[in-house]
């Protein structure tokens, strides 16, 4: 059972991630700000972790050098806090299945980039190569036609559905001419994303106290959201997250998911986690379509 661990974890991160993508999009559609959920995504996920890491691991953690500082906060910038507020932008453009179709550009991403930090090791004339150049040109052709091509509608998924406003909101955005610039920018957050994941790698060698190494990220992402966030709405009225359990109880799941990859990430590297990713995207299809009504279609 000790082997199986990595898989039954995956499986679990990409159920929560589904499940974010679907609470995401509503609470973007009705009208909360991206880049303030994004702040209360990550504050309230330190706080989350913040009694755990100090208990499990304040006193046997390394210290912490300034240049590891360092990397911990850049890391968190680009692999978290702008890989979130341009994946948000491109949510409200698309949809969340199209977001979690999109994130299947993550392995090629992960693994192009681990090819050259030599983390992977790439032969083209192995089985494994073979397998690997199959894999890259099979995802590359999904996120393109996912981008370039309609297609049908599957009726018998999108027939029955419990919220008919929103499936009218979901109906326009997928209609818009900003479909592509979405499916843009939800690829340049997996580029980030997949950056993230990969030096990642890096980083938990010199600090290696995982839950602290999360927790660390979840604050430092949290103040650099803040920050973004506030240059952008002024409103008040805008930062109240008015009562929705939910979508708060998905917030709280998110730092026990980002512990959960740092730990995948040390047991079987950047490119296993990464390639678990289409999982979401299943698990998303029968879920925009079931709970709100999304129609979902041959291509898209």
């Amino acid at each position: 059972m000790k082997g199986k661990k990595p898989y039954v974890v995956v499986f679990i991160i990409q159920a929560i991630y589904a499940a974010m993508f679907l609470l995401s999009k509503a609470a973007f559609d009705h009208g909360m700000n991206n880049f303030i959920f994004v702040f209360y995504r990550q504050a309230i996920a330190t706080l989350f972790l913040l009694p755990f890491a100090f208990f499990f691991e304040w006193k046997t953690a390394p210290s912490l050098s300034f240049l590891t500082f360092c990397k911990i906060f850049f890391l968190s910038f680009f692999g978290i806090t702008l890989s979130l507020d341009i994946y948000g932008i491109g949510l409200i453009y698309t949809s969340p299945t199209l977001a979690a179709a999109a994130t299947n550009s993550l392995p090629v991403i992960t693994f192009l980039l681990a090819l050259l930090l030599r983390i992977e090791i790439f032969k083209i004339s192995t089985s494994a190569g073979i397998a690997k150049l199959v894999g890259i040109v099979a995802c590359v052709a999904g996120v393109t036609t996912l981008a370039l091509y309609k297609g049908p509608p599957l009726e018998f998924l999108s027939h029955y559905h419990l919220s008919y406003h929103e499936s009218n909101q979901l109906q326009t955005h997928e209609s818009s001419s900003t479909w592509i610039k979405g499916c843009l920018l939800v690829l340049l957050s997996n580029s980030f994303f997949g950056l993230w994941l990969v030096l990642q790698s890096y980083v938990i060698k010199v600090y290696p106290s995982k839950l602290l190494f999360t927790t660390i990220q979840c604050f430092l992402s949290s103040i650099q959201s803040f920050v973004i966030a506030i240059a952008v709405e002024r409103d008040m009225e805008q930062w109240k997250l008015c009562g929705n359990v939910r979508l708060l109880a998905g917030i709280v799941v998110t730092g026990l998911t980002y512990y959960l990859q740092t730990w995948v990430i040390e047991k079987k590297g950047p490119v296993f986690l990464a390639m678990s990713t289409p999982m979401a995207l299943i698990m998303t299809i029968f879920s925009s379509a079931l709970v709100l009504g999304v129609t979902i279609r041959l291509g898209r």
